[in-house]
């Protein structure tokens, strides 16, 4: 009982609208994954080399694009605020999906695409750091996991749109959502550790390669990592990884999306209610990377699975990498207000672009280096899992942390001339 008030009381009005937000944001960029073979065969791309080879140049634009849309709104985001980079870039990828129907050749695509990711970018960071500093320390856990989970069904609607709508129609499902979610963005206010900031020039985002915090951000990305290299490889490339594994029976796409997209939004849930539980993002984030390589490694090598062990474990390996609320809750928590915004609106980003050197390695060691394609996820998947353990060693605990404090230049904190009259 005494649980269930708690979440009661995070429901608030600021919650449900991000995490609707994400819900479109996640729709959006796990759609391509799921009408990948349909859309290309669709546009004259027949031959099933050709499939994946231009499969993974538009998936490439769309991360590539979320990466420069992270750098770009996580700026905004500490000059301007929180909501303006909210309703930016809801304008911009619900747009981009609508013009995506509409795309005849490859370039179309991976410009529409690239102009998504670059808008899907500023939706994440945003709705982390304006939750978390709208509540309470004790309780900021459970609004970033609301958030998440709320996103996370987004994916197991893309997956089931994906499969039952023409492609054309379910990208402009995803562009008509988008501008739905304007109208009620204009009941939220904007942050007030924001809004009280004496000194807007204070949001350097420079400083976050000053005094040692650089190492921390990095560590931020190289610890979401694994997340999108399941879904961006392993679950998006499913057929062709099935078939280099000599899987028995048929997988899809859209079916190894949909089993995993299911397990993330139940692990989305119970990854934040472990971190509240243990009172710790580390130990929480820790358990799930740990118990995610051991699924990673028996998929890759234990041989003979069938289409169904295929798509119950792409289910259990979604719970275990769905930390990403309490990752990006945890960079936010790393840095100050007046770099907040631009730390978890790029380190979301820059995971997510990582998904496009994970795959584009297993290209080069499956094409070049003459790999099977499962023995090229392997060795991707092992570089990415051990970076992200490595990296979790060296940050800091950060549950119990006050958020009202600013970064300096040389790499201590202090708290905003503001916050101490109110205090």
């Amino acid at each position: 009982m005494k649980f269930l008030r708690e979440l009661r009381s995070v429901l608030n009005l600021t919650v449900l609208v991000a995490g609707l937000g994400y819900f479109v944001d996640l729709f959006d960029i796990t759609l391509f994954g799921v009408v990948r073979v349909a859309s290309l065969k669709d546009i004259g791309i027949t031959d099933p080399g050709e499939i994946l080879q231009k499969g993974l140049v538009i998936y490439n634009a769309q991360m590539i694009g979320m990466m420069v849309g992270g750098l770009l709104w996580g700026v905004l985001a500490d000059k301007r605020g929180r909501l303006s980079v909210m309703f930016g870039s809801i304008l911009l990828y619900s747009f981009a999906n609508l013009a995506n129907a509409f795309a005849w050749d490859v370039t179309s695509y991976a410009v529409c695409r690239f102009l998504g990711g670059v808008g899907l970018a500023g939706e994440l960071g945003a709705a982390i750091t304006l939750v978390a500093e709208s509540l309470p320390k004790e309780k900021r856990g459970l609004g970033t996991t609301i958030v998440a989970t709320l996103g996370m069904l987004g994916i197991v609607a893309a997956a089931f749109v994906g499969q039952h709508l023409t492609w054309k129609t379910a990208y402009i499902t995803g562009g008509v959502m988008g501008i739905a979610l304007l109208f009620a963005r204009f009941k939220v206010s904007e942050s007030e550790l924001f809004s009280k900031k004496t000194d807007p020039s204070r949001a350097n985002p420079f400083l976050v390669l000053q005094g040692g915090r650089f190492l921390k951000y990095l560590c931020c990305i190289a610890i979401g990592v694994p997340i999108y290299f399941t879904t961006g490889i392993l679950f998006t490339f499913a057929p062709e990884l099935a078939t280099g594994l000599g899987v028995k029976g048929t997988v899809t796409a859209g079916n190894a999306i949909l089993y995993g997209s299911i397990g993330l939004t139940l692990g989305d849930l119970l990854a934040g209610l472990f971190s509240q539980w243990l009172k710790s993002r580390k130990r929480a984030v820790g358990l799930n990377i740990t118990a995610a390589f051991g699924l990673m490694l028996f998929y890759t090598l234990v041989p003979g699975l069938t289409s169904t062990a295929v798509y119950v474990l792409s289910f259990f390996m979604g719970i275990t990498v769905g930390y990403w609320a309490v990752l990006v809750t945890m960079a936010a928590e790393q840095f100050g207000t007046n770099i907040r915004g631009t730390v978890a609106t790029t380190v979301p980003n820059f995971v997510r672009g990582s998904a496009a050197i994970a795959a584009s390695g297993v290209a080069w060691l499956k094409g070049s280096q003459g790999m099977s394609m499962g023995n090229a996820a392997l060795l991707v998947g092992c570089l990415c899992f051990g970076l992200a353990l490595l990296a979790l060693l060296r940050l800091e605990e950060t549950f119990h942390r006050d958020l009202d404090y600013e970064e300096t230049a040389d790499g201590s904190r202090t708290v905003p001339a503001s916050s101490q009259s109110h205090g």
